[in-house]
This record gives C-alpha cells, sequence and structure tokens, in this order.
C-alpha cells in the first residue's frame, strides 16, 4: 500500500535512450564535419543510423505506454504542451530562412553601391514562374492537409475507423506526389545553391521544407499503420494530433513560402 499509485503522473523507468540520442546526435555532427573536410560519409552515416535507432525504440515505448493506459489526461496534457513548444521552435527555424530572404531582397548588396546598383533577383536570375507548378504543388498539399483533417475528424468525433484510414492513405499518398513535384522542380531549376544569395535562400527554405514533407509524410504513414493495427480511440489519440498539427504546420509554412518566395520574392 505504500507504494500505491495515486496520482495521475507517469513516472518514468531508468532508460538509455537520451544517453543513446545523444551520442548518436553527436557522432552525426561530428561526421558532418568530417565528411565536409574529408568527403569520407561514413562516420556521418552511423550517427544517422543511431539516430534512427533511437527514434525507433524510444517512440516505441512511447507508443506501449499510451495502449497500456499510462498516458492519462494529465500525461497527455503534457505531450502536447511539449509538442506545441516542437512547433513553435520549428517555426523560428523557418523564421531565420524568411528573413534572410526578405533582408537580401529588400537590400540587395552590389559590388559597387551596395544601397543603389543591388537588383532582386540578382541579374541572370530567371526564377520559377509560380503559377504553375507551384501553383499545383500548392493545391496539393492543401488537400492532403484536409484529408489529413478529414481522417482526425473520423477518429475523434465519429469513431469511424474505416474513414480515418482511408483519410490517412490519402493525404500520404498526395505528400508523396508533392515531394516528387518538388523534385521535379529542382532538377529544372535555372540557378544553383551556390554563386548566388537568392539560389542559395531559395534552396535552403524550400529544401528543409521539403524534409518537413518527408518527415510529415512518415508521420502520417505510422499513424495510418498504428490505425490498422486498432490504436487510436475518440478519447486517446495524441500521437495522431501530434501528426496533425505537424502536417497543418507544414501547410502554412508552404503557404507563405509560395506567397513570399515564389510569388513576392520572384
Amino acid at each position: 500500500m505504500a507504494h500505491e499509485k495515486n496520482h495521475d503522473y507517469h513516472i518514468l523507468p531508468p532508460s538509455l535512450w537520451p544517453l543513446l540520442g545523444s551520442l548518436a546526435g553527436f557522432i552525426m555532427l561530428f561526421g558532418a564535419v568530417i565528411y565536409f573536410h574529408t568527403e569520407s560519409p561514413w562516420m556521418l552515416l552511423i550517427g544517422f543510423v543511431g539516430v534512427l535507432y533511437v527514434m525507433f525504440g524510444w517512440w516505441a515505448e512511447v507508443v506501449h505506454e499510451g495502449e497500456t493506459g499510462d498516458h492519462t489526461p494529465v500525461v497527455k496534457i503534457g505531450l502536447r504542451y511539449g509538442f506545441i513548444l516542437f512547433i513553435m521552435s520549428e517555426a523560428m527555424f523557418f523564421a531565420a530562412w524568411f528573413w534572410s530572404f526578405f533582408k537580401h531582397a529588400m537590400y540587395p548588396m552590389g559590388e559597387n553601391s551596395p544601397r543603389v546598383d543591388g537588383v532582386w533577383p540578382p541579374a541572370g536570375i530567371e526564377t520559377f514562374d509560380p503559377w504553375h507548378l507551384p501553383l499545383i504543388n500548392t493545391l496539393i498539399l492543401l488537400c492532403s492537409g484536409a484529408a489529413a483533417t478529414w481522417a482526425h475528424h473520423a477518429i475523434a468525433h465519429e469513431n469511424n475507423r474505416k474513414d480515418m484510414i482511408n483519410g490517412l492513405a490519402l493525404a500520404v499518398a498526395l505528400g508523396l506526389i508533392f515531394t516528387v513535384f518538388q523534385a521535379y522542380e529542382y532538377t529544372h531549376a535555372a540557378f544553383g545553391f551556390s554563386g548566388n544569395i537568392y539560389g542559395a535562400n531559395f534552396f535552403m527554405a524550400t529544401g528543409f521544407h521539403g524534409f518537413h514533407v518527408i518527415v510529415g509524410t512518415i508521420f502520417l504513414f505510422v499513424c495510418m499503420l498504428r490505425g490498422l493495427k486498432g490504436h487510436f480511440t475518440p478519447e486517446s489519440h495524441v500521437g495522431f494530433e501530434a501528426a496533425a498539427w505537424y502536417w497543418h504546420f507544414v501547410d502554412v509554412v508552404w503557404l507563405f513560402l509560395f506567397a513570399a518566395v515564389y510569388i513576392w520574392g520572384g
């Protein structure tokens, strides 16, 4: 009786995952530095595989906790707050690229007269027509977000697992199509990453967004697999909520990229 649980918190047992995650992240970062200097990718790849292993193992334990009743209402509040803070940090990450893009667009630097002779986009840069493939990609991503919302509404309000799985499958398929179209666009770019600030800003901003689309697509795919296994109920679907929030964040960032980089910046 002295050790009987009389609170809503989940006390975690000792775990090696934080230590392993820190070591794998350090090895990956150190390997990236070595790769930049020697072009040897092996330590970078070892660290990357280690990070993936920690992510899989640690999150598998979190899923198990959620399915065995450890995620009480109080724990769910903490998980939601934690994920909101994560999304806020991601917003600040993209704010840096927008800041750089707007700074160089409004104050382009020329060799002789930085404030007078500078032009944006730099001379010789042929930008993309925003009303062709970028517009199509915008519609694809918005439709994917709508499909994710449909899936979330199906499980949260109707307890309809079939519609949830169908909505997630559609969202994942549209996310994959977006990634393919983005790669196709990159192969037809009339400018490169190096040699001009426009190309550097364009590929860093849209490239990191593309990386987030890939991560979000995997996130939704994992939720679909969990749905097929019978996970998630109207009362307990925090993992799905997190995936939906992340996907809508990716949607909003793309709308800003489309308006700022493709339309205004072009």
